[in-house]
């Protein structure tokens, strides 16, 4: 993990960083959601869903420093696995996963001044929530970063997120 001294400083990159963890997780529950469902197994300890700023995602145990470099995700998503429907299961980590990466966002934005904690929580929030890509199966669009810095048509992503 990062040190908070490398950590995201400015609105873009806060949001590049939260887009990319963001994407990271709605892998983990829609595309590889097999894979996801059998690293639950709620014979192991308490486990987490972490997105990584790279776009990549694992299930693992909370980091043991207390407190943590950063806010942890949900506890124990395996425990509730088995005791529920599968879908209801996953759009249950969906909503623990948006807050999770509300938290490490606003963590990181933590020194913004008014404005730019609005305009980043404005970007943040014209993205479909992961609860919404995983149980509405959302269209999901990447729009040209702000900090291109090119003034060439850029092209438009498109993925079809369905489970």
């Amino acid at each position: 993990m990062a040190s908070i001294d490398s950590s995201p400083r400015t609105v873009e990159d806060i949001f590049k960083d939260y887009k990319a963890r963001r994407s990271g997780v709605v892998q983990a529950l829609t595309f590889d959601v097999d894979e996801f469902y059998a690293l639950c197994d709620p014979e192991k300890e308490n486990l987490c869903l972490y997105g990584h700023p790279n776009g990549s995602w694992h299930v693992a145990m909370p980091a043991e420093e207390v407190p943590p470099e950063l806010p942890e995700p949900a506890l124990g998503i395996n425990f509730a696995r088995d005791g529920m429907n599968r879908r209801d299961w996953l759009a249950l980590v969906a909503v623990h996963s948006d807050s999770w990466l509300l938290s490490v966002a606003f963590y990181f934005g933590a020194s913004l001044n008014r404005n730019d904690r609005k305009r980043l929580f404005s970007m943040i929030n014209d993205l479909p929530t992961v609860f919404e890509a995983v149980t509405q199966g959302k269209l999901v669009k990447d729009k040209p970063t702000m900090d291109s810095g090119s003034k060439s048509k850029s092209s438009t992503k498109v993925m079809i997120v369905c489970i």
